[in-house]
């Protein structure tokens, strides 16, 4: 991983490949009370995008109708994501300002932000200026791995001692021939 230059306010290739292999992250905004809200976002590998060095934006599908994150960015547009890779041990903060745009007056632009084969019904788009993000220490993330993965994993496996298992029982049915 590249060193995270002096001011850290724009995005580098290190980032925008992180940012687009995420199928998810955790978005916080301020309430009316200052309080922090936290919300978990997701969706298909790389919804999250990179517009460019010092922007990214996602489109907002519909999800339990709280909208309570959307009403935070009406009073304050501060926001901070938490990307997490816990398979590579890493994670990426990005603190910026959020501004909201509804499908209905930029359609353009919130179609250039879903991602076509993932199901969900887009109501708007989120674009977040990036003022500043930070590389975390790796030291206490748990090395976790998604459940696709390690389903995979397993199958290949099983498949392996399926295979031994007959190669087996063909030298046991040799041996007691012989």
């Amino acid at each position: 991983m590249a060193a995270v230059p002096e001011v850290a306010d724009r995005l580098g290739e290190n980032e925008a490949w992180f940012i687009g292999e995420r199928d998810s992250f955790y978005l916080s905004t301020v309430s009316e009370t200052g309080w922090p809200y936290i919300q978990h976002r997701g969706g298909a590998r790389g919804f999250l995008k990179v517009i460019d060095s010092r922007t990214v934006g996602f489109a907002d599908f519909r999800g339990n109708k709280q909208y309570i994150s959307r009403g935070n960015l009406d009073h304050d547009g501060r926001v901070a994501l938490f990307l997490m890779d816990y398979a590579a041990r890493t994670r990426l903060k990005i603190f910026g300002r959020a501004r909201v745009v509804e499908a209905a007056e930029q359609p353009e632009l919130v179609a250039s932000l879903t991602v076509p084969e993932y199901r969900a019904q887009v109501e708007r788009a989120v674009l977040i200026e990036i003022e500043a993000f930070d590389w975390n220490c790796s030291q206490h993330i748990p090395e976790l791995y998604p459940r696709e993965e390690v389903l995979e994993a397993v199958a290949d496996l099983r498949e392996r001692i399926a295979d031994l298992e007959r190669e087996n029982a063909a030298l046991r049915a040799a041996g007691t021939t012989s």
